[in-house]
């Protein structure tokens, strides 16, 4: 493996990425790895490694978990690959909404943070100041996710994120406030700011590996199988993009 494909930090002079893969955890970034012709020896960590799946370059990095980690990684890779370079967040989310059923995967239309609450100055629950109430993804991006060809069910939805593990109390309290949302997590939200102001093209698709229950061991229990599926349909929205844009114009 080349230094180049291994190794994206300080590589902003060679060929830009199809696209950045953001994973928080460390499960997360190896299920998507899996799927790469040269996956890196270790989980990806820190900086952003090149892979090869299905022909297309991707800068695959894992950030850490919460807002501040994704930020983090997003902003670096901005900054190494530029704005025109999609970013697409993969991992795990805790299902909330009634449709959304233990093995599915959501593909996010829209992201809210859930930690806002500006209303005492007349902004919406959710809401950052000076931000939409609704961050929205690049609906092309959205568009490959859906047309994935798995044997699971990929749905659209809204994904909230806040830096809260969503147990069955608090998933309660957020199905009346957020009755829109579909799944939880702790990044997509920060990463989709970012994207939203840097006008980045984003998606995040996440893998439901639990149903906000009492205690988190229908997460760990289902973890590594929704990191797959979710990194599974990753993989299909990076070689769709990659072929559509390397297609000769008709």
């Amino acid at each position: 493996m080349s230094t180049r494909q291994n190794d994206a930090a300080g590589s902003a002079g060679s060929s830009a990425p199809s696209a950045v893969v953001i994973a928080a955890m460390a499960e997360e970034a190896a299920a998507f790895a899996a799927f790469a012709t040269d996956p890196p020896v270790e989980p990806v960590g820190g900086a952003p490694r090149f892979v090869t799946v299905d022909g297309a370059l991707v800068a695959l990095v894992r950030s850490g978990i919460g807002f501040t980690n994704a930020t983090i990684a997003a902003a670096r890779c901005f900054h190494l690959f530029g704005a025109a370079v999609p970013v697409i967040s993969i991992g795990s989310a805790g299902g909330l909404a009634t449709d959304v059923e233990l093995g599915d995967v959501v593909v996010g239309r829209h992201y809210v943070n859930l930690n806002a609450d500006a209303t005492v100055f007349g902004y919406r629950l959710g809401q950052v100041p000076g931000m939409p109430e609704r961050y929205a993804a690049d609906t092309h991006l959205v568009d490959h996710a859906l047309e994935a060809a798995v044997p699971f069910h990929v749905r659209p939805h809204v994904i909230g994120s806040s830096e809260v593990f969503v147990a069955d109390q608090r998933a309660r309290a957020l199905r009346e406030t957020f009755p829109d949302v579909g799944a939880v997590d702790m990044e997509s939200a920060a990463i989709a700011q970012f994207a939203h102001v840097h006008d980045v093209p984003f998606v995040s698709v996440r893998g439901i590996s639990d149903l906000c229950a009492p205690t988190g061991e229908q997460f760990r229990t289902h973890l590594d199988d929704a990191a797959e599926r979710a990194a599974r349909v990753a993989v299909a929205l990076v070689t769709a993009r990659h072929r559509a844009l390397a297609a000769p114009a008709v």
